[in-house]
Parts: structure tokens; C-alpha cells; sequence
């Protein structure tokens, strides 16, 4: 079994995410990452349309010791149109495009392509992205793919990464994974996600938990912003609202419990922290060092606020 570090770092942000990062900011980024400890990276070519792991790849070069993820389904492909910048949500241009792809030609090409823009012979672990639509040629072409280069060598561990628990949860039952990323479904806020993570946990498979603020209603002491990369909803602003007030009382900051929340279920091996800036991963580091008492995880149950333990 792959051993995997409690902290990751998440490369979309680099990948200009929403707003353009430079490259000597991208570098600064990765570096605090490092000199925080962080030894767990994971990207996609869909970050950027592969400006994310170019970057990645190009800050992790020469150092050792670290665990690497990328994923496959999505290949990129020259623009068919003559958008001058990505429409998906990337600040990057839009020469090229991603076309769905979970065959075995497409999976072996696209772990082909990112090896070649990490600079690397091998990866850590490859996780099929987002197959949401297309479940079927994800379980029955797309995994044995990767499990034939599990079996080469060419990456170490295999699995999926999703926002959602249901899918993650066939491949668990149906094929032989190593890892699940689980986004946004095991938080503060939900806990939607916890039949795959007993799955997992019986399994033996690990779960690297991403968006633990919900895309951004965690991120700050007081509750604000998005949730799934919407408006957040006014009912579910106030129960974090409830949240962040117990959590004063115990000395804790919301985003600080929503950093420590997910580990505490056995499945789950790491949380994984997107930064586009060295000030954040700082930030973060701070926050994850600190102990967070007992005392509120047994308040936050006592007041509904959380699925009672054991």
C-alpha cells in the first residue's frame, strides 16, 4: 500500500484557476509548500490545460521523496474554435481543448502527455477524473488501463477522483483501487460521502479529502462566499455560522476545523490544499499544526452539528 502524507498540496491554483498566477508566483508557491513539509502534490491536465503540471513539474524537479498525482480522461487537443482564452474556468489561452477520452488508447495517451510535461518516467498515482458521464467506459476500459500500468511500473497506485461519493463507490465494489480523491463530500459541512468512506476503510483503500472548505464558505473565520462554487445557501451560511461560534469558544478557526474534520475518519489518508500564493500555504500550515481539542468535535455532535461518533 502507498503511504501518503497527511498534507497535499492542490495544483489547480497554479493551473490559473479563476485568475492568472506567474510563473515566478506558481514556483514561490510550490516552494512553501515544501519548506512546509508538504511532500504530497496532485494536478491534472485539466488545470490549466496542463499549465499546472508543467509548473509542477518544474518546481519538484531534482528533489526527492514526495508523492505525485495526476489524472486521466480528459485529453488535450487543439481548439476546434477560436476562443481566444479557456472557457472552463482557467485564465490561461485557449489554444488548446479537452476532449473526454476514458478509452484504454486515451487513458495511455494522456498519462503519456503528462509524464512528458511533469519531465518525469513515472508517477505516483493516476486517478480517473471526473468520469460522471461516463461510468461504464470508465470501470470497464479505463481502469484495467491503469491497472496494466500499475502492473509495468509505470505509476505506483491507481483510482478515481470525483465530487461525488456514489460513483467512487461502484469502483470500490467493482474493481481493485488503491485511492479515491473524494472532493467536498466529507467536510464541516458534509458528510454525504460517508458510505464510501466505509467502503474504503473495509476495503483498505485511502482517500485523499479535497475541497475540505467547500469551495470557499470554510475558508474564513466567519462564514461567507460559496459552497460547490455557488452562492452558499442562507440555511447552510448559519449552520456554519454555528459552527465557527463553537469553534471560538474552543480556541479553534472554522477553516482550522475544517482542515482537521476529515482526518479524523480512518479512510482518509490526507487532505489536499489548492494555493496559488506562498502567503496561503503559510496560512494553512499554521492552522494544521495546531491541536484541536476534543471538546468541540463532542460540542458539535452534542448540538446536531455533526453525525455522532462511534
Amino acid at each position: 500500500m502507498i503511504e501518503l502524507p497527511r498534507h497535499g498540496f492542490g495544483g489547480a491554483p497554479i493551473g490559473n484557476l479563476y485568475q492568472g498566477v506567474t510563473d515566478e508566483q506558481a514556483r514561490a508557491t510550490v516552494d512553501a509548500a515544501w519548506e512546509s513539509g508538504v511532500r504530497l502534490f496532485d494536478t491534472a491536465p485539466h488545470y490549466g490545460l496542463g499549465l499546472s503540471e508543467r509548473r509542477l513539474g518544474a518546481a519538484l524537479a531534482g528533489r526527492s521523496g514526495y508523492v505525485l498525482s495526476t489524472k486521466v480522461g480528459r485529453l488535450l487537443v487543439p481548439a476546434s474554435s477560436r476562443d481566444v482564452r479557456d472557457a472552463q474556468g482557467f485564465d490561461v489561452p485557449g489554444e488548446l481543448e479537452r476532449k473526454w477520452d476514458f478509452s484504454r488508447d486515451g487513458v495511455r495517451r494522456s498519462l503519456e502527455e503528462s509524464l512528458e510535461r511533469l519531465g518525469l518516467p513515472a508517477i505516483d498515482i493516476a486517478l480517473i477524473h471526473d468520469p460522471d458521464d461516463h461510468v461504464d467506459q470508465a470501470i470497464e476500459e479505463a481502469y484495467p488501463a491503469l491497472a496494466e500500468l500499475r502492473d509495468e511500473g509505470v505509476v505506483r497506485a491507481i483510482g478515481v477522483g470525483m465530487n461525488q461519493w456514489q460513483v467512487p463507490l461502484r469502483f470500490i465494489q467493482e474493481t481493485d483501487i488503491d485511492v479515491v480523491m473524494l472532493a467536498g463530500r466529507y467536510t464541516l459541512l458534509d458528510q454525504s460521502g460517508l458510505p464510501l468512506l466505509q467502503a474504503c476503510a473495509e476495503r483498505g483503500a485511502r482517500v485523499l479529502a479535497a475541497g475540505v472548505f467547500n469551495s470557499g464558505i470554510l475558508a474564513t473565520p466567519t462564514p461567507s462566499g460559496t459552497y460547490d462554487y455557488a452562492p452558499a445557501p442562507a440555511p447552510l451560511v448559519d449552520k456554519a455560522t454555528r459552527i465557527a461560534k463553537i469553534c471560538e469558544r474552543h480556541g479553534v478557526s472554522l477553516p482550522q476545523a475544517a482542515m482537521a474534520f476529515p482526518l479524523r475518519h480512518p479512510a482518509i489518508a490526507s487532505i489536499v490544499l489548492g494555493a496559488r500564493a506562498p502567503e496561503e500555504v503559510t496560512t494553512n500550515a499554521t492552522l494544521w499544526s495546531r491541536p484541536v481539542p476534543e471538546a468541540l468535535w463532542a460540542e458539535l455532535e452534542s448540538e446536531g452539528l455533526l453525525p455522532k461518533s462511534g
